[in-house]
């Protein structure tokens, strides 16, 4: 009779062992670039830390090319979390940004999705360098709580082929990817894009995984 009670609390314990839920990891030390690289190796300069933050970009040059600077790890279903701004003359050409997930790089071209940042842009889906715009940000509730040229909140949710984003914790884009031959695995990268006089910075980024 001992022996089932212990093998029943061990099985029981086991279960509760596997539902764990999974936790947060830190995609970013603070302090150096340790565990990214730039997709164009010539761009790394481009890149930089500041006072906690992933920064590119420094406001009074314009920004002459797109740049990306990805993780060296891939990953499929996740949540990822981070606090990004940007700020820019919008005289000077675009201020835009964006994260790219799922991505993969071939040669000096990353291919993916990329979670939009920037005006006219907010919170919609952009397949770079593949099938361009798959969803137009929902903002007719975020342009409420939007800091545009502050600190603001961006969290990517992926599950099988199920994509989700939300900025400031309202939802601005939800799409259900149909086309299988689409890569479900693949790095996280920042981007500042060409344009005019910019900087964006990105902090507190963690990733949470999810397994099947």
């Amino acid at each position: 009779m001992k022996l089932i009670t212990l093998l029943t609390c061990a099985i029981c314990l086991g279960t509760v062992h596997a539902q764990e839920p999974a936790k947060p990891v830190p995609l970013f030390n603070g302090k150096d670039l340790s565990g990214w690289k730039t997709v164009n190796p010539a761009f790394m300069e481009k890149w930089s830390v500041e006072d906690g933050s992933i920064v590119a970009g420094n406001l009074t040059d314009k920004i002459p090319r797109n740049t990306y600077l990805a993780t060296e790890k891939q990953y499929e279903d996740f949540e990822f979390r981070c606090l990004f701004r940007i700020r820019g003359d919008h005289a000077t050409g675009l201020i835009n940004s964006g994260i790219q997930y799922r991505s993969i790089i071939k040669g000096k071209k990353i291919i993916g999705y990329q979670a939009d940042i920037g005006k006219d842009w907010w919170g919609g889906i952009y397949d770079e360098h593949r099938r361009k715009k798959l969803v137009k940000g929902d903002t007719s509730t975020l342009e409420r709580v939007l800091n545009p040229e502050g600190w603001n909140s961006y969290i990517i949710r992926c599950i099988g082929n199920h994509h989700e984003l939300y900025i400031n914790g309202v939802k601005t884009a939800d799409y259900v990817e149909k086309n299988p031959k689409i890569p479900s695995k693949g790095h996280i990268a920042v981007q500042i894009h060409s344009g005019g006089k910019a900087k964006v910075e990105f902090r507190d980024l963690t990733i949470t995984e999810f397994s099947k």
